[in-house]
């Protein structure tokens, strides 16, 4: 019996030492990464399906990168990317003894509880981004213990506490976001005198109060847009914000900011959209002079004259005003009977024109428009263009309009009546209205876009975007020249460009055969769109985010020169209440690309982080459209295409996709680039490099794909 037991003993100290052996053989940080695992409660099934804790390293886990460190014997984890998973769990602290760790990518999940403060004992961390998830607490106070910390963005989560003063300590820091968080109170002075590397703040979307440190200039570093919008910042704007770098914009809407704006370095640079909704701002470039804002002696006056009409109204109104109110009320109503009949007598005689430029279906021709008639001057609504095509005739739905014609551009020259009296030609319709070309009176044409009727009650902020896109300067930009406001009509007038869009010349029109672009034609356009949209990001005043790039709001002159459309156009469009989602691409352009070619299927050029609603736009949108662009001009196709093996024609390939299987299969270039380019390209290495241009652009992770200055500079390699 006892010789029994003894054998049993031995076969259960072996199988606990083989089941313990099978367990350590993992290394010490895929035993941490383990921790995460088991911290997430749901939506890690799929996710961590291949984390298995029988292999003796993690490096091939999905979602981890690794490295050879020189004083370690086996590859470390220097990475962790799980952004937009669905994830829902808490940050577990044994992620810190991931001592090699350098980048921890979690944002776009359901993460919630506290950050724990163990995790920056990780002391090789240079980038964290946690934003977009269910955090709450406070920012743990060794986060600047970090020597080589970089990169953080907290943004949209619930983080309370006052501005911590320990991030003084984060010198090396370059980029701070703790936007759209639960922040409060006063920002101490002597914290960003300390932070000389800081590149990027946004505190915007938090319950910050008090006034802006005075020291805030002396962030030297900083570039793009320093963000303190949505927040209960009080008192005058410090003089020191002066001293910023010139191209900082800033963005300082919706506080209570006070007292005049001065007018001394980078103040002088920015647009007024960056002080909105500060009812005590005044100066330029607010519409609100500070002497508006003080009483004076002519108010004094005016309680004076208030004052004198009110006594003589006790004694009566005299015989000679009385007579001289009469003379004055017939001249009034004369006029305006000689002004009714004038206008009788225009529209009777104004013979063939037409408010839509078209004429009545079956006529066969395209008849110009005549503004004056139209009393309104563009066609009012939808219902009246179909009048014309079908038959009835329609009435404009506007009546006129108390508005400006307004030129941003000091080269453009027109007035109102001319704009209204000149031959104009529909280009497209869709549903963001019409689009015209006009033909002024010297012989200039202009794309002229109809936004609609609504947003009366926003003139100011209308203004404000327009001004700002007005003020975007580039050769591969399309000019804004000028705009028309009024009650029942917005309408932007920009330079017309001649040769379509890129749609068009890649696919062709509708019975036509698409353009035979040379490479050498291909490679210039997509250089140009990359130094037109590096300039919107990095040197535009507002440091424009396109957000829908799309071959067909790439316009083309008979050079092909791109030209960029439509920047800008979203945020107008929403003011006067329309849907910019329907968006056709015909600011300064022809026909739209939904008449060019098949209609392009939803969020075809768009990031995948930029197809979940909700999302704000953000400058790595544009990068993503671009690289799709950049692919479309290499392969001839469009961003979804129809599947030559399928039986149908509903089954559409993702063209980055295909794309980068393409490539892990190592097929040759000729079976990827455009059919057209084949002979052309025999043996040129600038097509492979412009390839990987794309590649990179379209990373699935943005935080990980370049900047449009970086894209635009290596372009510029190929073939220099």
């Amino acid at each position: 019996m006892l010789k029994k037991l003894h054998y049993c003993f031995i076969i259960l100290l072996f199988l606990i030492f083989y089941k313990v052996n099978d367990v350590v053989s993992l290394t010490s940080d895929g035993l941490s990464l383990l921790s995460f695992k088991s911290a997430v409660e749901s939506g890690g099934a799929t996710v961590f399906s291949d984390w298995n804790d029988k292999d003796s390293t993690p490096c091939n886990w999905s979602g981890i990168s690794c490295a050879n460190i020189s004083n370690s014997v086996e590859p470390r984890v220097v990475g962790i990317s799980f952004a937009g998973r669905n994830l829902r769990g808490y940050i577990p602290s044994e992620l810190g003894k991931l001592t090699y760790l350098r980048r921890l990518n979690l944002h776009d999940n359901n993460l919630y509880g506290s950050i724990p403060d163990q995790l920056f004992n990780a002391s090789s961390l240079h980038s964290i981004f946690l934003y977009n998830n269910n955090l709450s607490g406070t920012l743990p106070t060794s986060l600047c213990t970090l020597p080589k910390l970089q990169n953080v963005d907290f943004g949209r989560n619930s983080i309370s506490g006052e501005f911590p003063t320990f991030l003084r300590n984060c010198r090396q820091l370059q980029k701070l976001i703790l936007a759209d968080n639960r922040f409060f109170g006063v920002i101490q002075k002597g914290v960003f005198p300390e932070m000389a590397n800081l590149e990027q703040l946004d505190l915007s979307g938090n319950e910050f109060s008090g006034s802006i440190p005075d020291d805030i200039g002396e962030l030297k570093s900083l570039s793009g847009t320093l963000k303190l919008s949505h927040n209960h910042f009080s008192g005058k704007l410090p003089k020191s914000m002066g001293d910023l770098p010139l191209t900082v914009s800033f963005d300082l809407s919706s506080n209570n900011l006070s007292g005049e704006i001065p007018q001394t370095g980078s103040f002088a640079n920015q647009g007024p959209t960056a002080f909105l909704n500060n009812p005590l701002l005044c100066g330029f470039p607010l519409q609100k002079s500070c002497k508006d804002s003080s009483e004076g002696p002519g108010n004094e006056g005016e309680s004076l004259i208030q004052g004198n009409v009110s006594r003589d109204s006790k004694k009566g109104i005299k015989p000679g005003l009385i007579v001289l109110i009469s003379v004055v009320d017939a001249v009034g109503v004369a006029l305006i009977g000689l002004v009714v009949v004038f206008l009788y007598w225009r529209r009777k005689n104004s013979g063939g024109c037409s408010c839509t430029g078209k004429g009545k279906l079956g006529g066969g021709e395209n008849r110009h428009f005549c503004g004056l008639n139209c009393v309104g001057r563009f066609p009012g609504s939808d219902s009246e263009v179909e009048s014309e095509k079908g038959g009835g005739e329609g009435s404009s739905g506007m009546n006129g309009g108390d508005g400006d014609l307004v030129a941003i551009d000091k080269g453009f020259s027109c007035e109102l009546d001319e704009l209204l009296r000149a031959s104009a030609y529909v280009l497209g319709k869709s549903g963001l209205g019409i689009v015209y070309k006009v033909v002024l009176g010297n012989g200039v044409p202009v794309a002229v876009r109809r936004l609609g009727e609504g947003g009366e009650q926003r003139y100011k902020e209308f203004v404000a975007e327009v001004q700002a896109i007005g003020r975007v300067k580039h050769p591969n930009v399309v000019k804004l020249r000028a705009y028309y406001w009024a009650p029942d009509e917005k309408l932007l007038i920009s330079d017309f460009i001649s040769n379509g869009n890129l749609a068009s010349a890649l696919h062709g029109r509708t019975g036509q055969q698409p353009s035979r672009l040379a490479w050498s034609t291909r490679l210039k356009i997509a250089k140009g769109i990359a130094r037109g949209l590096a300039y919107l990001h990095e040197c535009s005043p507002r440091k424009f985010v396109h957000g829908d790039l799309k071959p067909s709001n790439i316009l083309l002159d008979n050079d092909f020169q791109p030209y960029i459309s439509d920047f800008g156009l979203n945020r107008l469009i929403s003011i006067t209440g329309n849907d910019p989602s329907t968006s056709g691409g015909l600011m300064g352009g022809t026909l739209p690309y939904f008449n060019a070619v098949p209609a392009e299927r939803p969020n075809s050029y768009r990031a995948p982080e930029a197809r979940a609603p909700g999302n704000r736009p953000t400058q790595k949108w544009d990068v993503f459209s671009f690289g799709v662009v950049l692919l479309e001009l290499l392969t001839g196709k469009p961003a979804e295409f129809s599947s030559p093996t399928s039986s149908t024609s509903t089954d559409f390939l993702d063209l980055v996709k295909w794309i980068k299987k393409g490539f892990e299969e190592e097929k040759p270039l000729s079976d990827l680039v455009d059919p057209m380019l084949v002979k052309e390209i025999q043996g040129k290495k600038e097509v492979l490099a412009a390839f990987h241009v794309a590649m990179a652009c379209t990373e699935q992770d943005p935080e990980i794909r370049p900047r449009m200055k970086t894209v635009s500079e290596n372009l510029e390699k190929i073939g220099s």
